[in-house]
C-alpha cells in the first residue's frame, strides 16, 4: 500500500504505530495535524489550496505560498525565499485542511506578509543544510561561553542556522533586558554569520528542548500543547504546586 502522506510507493512503515497502520506522524503524541481530507477527490475546475504549512525546527511553524504550483508532500524540505537568501523547512500540512489552520492561529488567507516558496531543495543544498546543522552543538556551546566571559543575565537555550548558512537565530531566556551590544559583535566576528537574538519564554523553552515532566509523561507542550494560554496562582495550589516567590 502507498503511502498518501509522504508521496512513497510500496508503503513504509510508521515510525510511531509500530506498524499497525499509517497514522503520518514521525512519532506517537508528537505535535502533528492528521490530514483527514487528504485521499478526499476534489471537483475538476477546483484549483488546489496554494497555502502550506511548514514547520521549522523546534517546532516552529509558519505558513507560506506555494506560487510555483510545485507537487508538495508532508515531510518534503522546501526552500522558502528569506531577506538576503533562502531558508529551509519542512512542509508540515498541504491541502483544505491548512485553510482550517489558518483560522486557528488568526492568519489571513491574502496577507502579503506570507512568506513564499521557491522550490525543493537539491542533493546539494541538503548537503549544505546538514553541514550547517552539525555545527549548531558547537557553535551553541561557544556562544554560551562568550556570554559567560561577558557577565551577560541570561540563557542561551537553542540556536537555528538558516537554511543558507548566512544567518543564525539564537533563542535565549532571561529576567531582565540584556545589553547585546557588544555580544552581537562577538558573535559575528567569530561565527561569520548575521545574528539574530530572540527572546523566549519558559515554557517555550521546554517545547524546543523537550523533558519529562512530574507525572512521568513527557511534556505536554512537546506532545501536543500548541498555544500557551496564562497560568494562575490558583491553577497551581489546585494541582497542590508549590508557589515559589
Amino acid at each position: 500500500m502507498g503511502c498518501g502522506s509522504c508521496g512513497t510507493e510500496g508503503g513504509c512503515a510508521p515510525a510511531g504505530c509500530k506498524s499497525n497502520g499509517n497514522c503520518s506522524t514521525g512519532g506517537c503524541n508528537a505535535i502533528n495535524s492528521y490530514d483527514w481530507l487528504g485521499n478526499m477527490v476534489l471537483p475538476e475546475d477546483y484549483a488546489p489550496f496554494d497555502v502550506v504549512e511548514i514547520i521549522f525546527k523546534g517546532k516552529r511553524t509558519i505558513f507560506a505560498r506555494n506560487a510555483n504550483n510545485l507537487e508538495l508532500y508532508r515531510g518534503d524540505l522546501v526552500k522558502l525565499k528569506a531577506d538576503g537568501g533562502y531558508d529551509i523547512g519542512t512542509v508540515g500540512l498541504t491541502g483544505e485542511l491548512v485553510r482550517l489552520q489558518l483560522k486557528k492561529y488568526n492568519v489571513e488567507e491574502d496577507s502579503k506578509e506570507m512568506a513564499s516558496i521557491h522550490a525543493k531543495i537539491t542533493n546539494e543544498e541538503y548537503e549544505k543544510y546538514l553541514k550547517y546543522k552539525d555545527k549548531e552543538p558547537e557553535i551553541l556551546e561557544q556562544s554560551r561561553t562568550i556570554a559567560l566571559e561577558l557577565k551577560l543575565a541570561m540563557k542561551l537555550s537553542d540556536i537555528d542556522i538558516r537554511g543558507d548558512g548566512k544567518r543564525v537565530i539564537f533563542f535565549y531566556t532571561a529576567e531582565n533586558r540584556v545589553d547585546f551590544r557588544e555580544l552581537i559583535k562577538r558573535y559575528a566576528q567569530d561565527f561569520k554569520m548575521r545574528i539574530e537574538m530572540r527572546q523566549i519564554g519558559y515554557r517555550e523553552e521546554a517545547q524546543r528542548l523537550g523533558g519529562i515532566g512530574s507525572c512521568g509523561r513527557e511534556l505536554c507542550c512537546t506532545t501536543w500543547l500548541t498555544s500557551f494560554n496564562q497560568v494562575s496562582t490558583q491553577a497551581a495550589r489546585y494541582q497542590n504546586y508549590p508557589l515559589i516567590c
